[in-house]
């Protein structure tokens, strides 16, 4: 993949560098959020990983003026800010991860590997009961070819159980991708995935007792 990297501290710079292209990726890389916003202008990107606090602009703000530019990217963060404020902002932003510091560069590695992966995914419609659909290419649920409105942890549990269909998703799953591996008791996951159930007009998601939920393949 070609990746934009945004991250002011050298020595980290270098070696994220040096260990993605490694792994066969193509990484360019700058320290200077201004000059990386008026590169991306210019050139197109698979991923990017951003660091928050670095000089010029920072990286919650390089996102949000590039989506005003229609320019949309899988992005992760890389930051050692731990304030929830932060974190939710940039997951606001639409980020598709954020990687606390310290990290170790296989953990990093990992998560731009599922990105590959998502990004390798046919993005097609998939039917998931007589009349919902599920767009993979928008992330978004339909109702008879309408769009719905659902909240953000909402989406991401249609978006994990679509992707999914007719298998099995546990708690686990729920916790990692949805709760971003914070600690929530099942107890959590299942009130919010009641309450998704309960707004949907036709029984899409099946609970399997003991082990979790899933979507049938039509």
């Amino acid at each position: 993949m070609k990746i934009l990297l945004l991250e002011d501290e050298v020595m980290l710079n270098e070696s994220i560098c040096e260990y993605l292209e490694s792994q066969g990726h193509l990484v360019e890389t700058y320290f200077d959020g201004l000059e990386a916003y008026e590169n991306i202008k210019k050139n197109s990107y698979d991923l990017l990983i951003l660091d928050i606090n670095v000089p010029g602009m920072d990286g919650l703000s390089f996102l949000e003026n590039i989506h005003a530019l229609k320019i949309h990217v899988q992005t992760i963060y890389i930051s050692a800010l731990v304030d929830i404020e932060d974190i939710s902002r940039a997951y606001d932003l639409g980020c598709y991860d954020y990687l606390k510091k310290p990290f170790h560069l296989k953990e990093l590695s990992l998560r731009v590997d599922r990105v590959k992966l998502s990004n390798d995914i046919p993005r097609v419609h998939l039917r998931l009961s007589k009349n919902y659909s599920y767009d993979q290419e928008h992330s978004t649920l339909l109702f008879n070819g309408e769009y719905q409105t659902l909240s953000k942890r909402q989406s991401q549990i249609i978006d994990l159980l679509s992707r999914n269909r007719g298998m099995v998703v546990d708690f686990e799953q729920f916790q990692i991708y949805v709760w971003d591996e914070q600690i929530v008791d099942n107890a959590t996951i299942r009130a919010e995935i009641n309450r998704l159930k309960k707004f949907l007009k036709e029984e899409v998601i099946l609970n399997v007792r003991g082990m979790g939920y899933m979507i049938e393949k039509p």
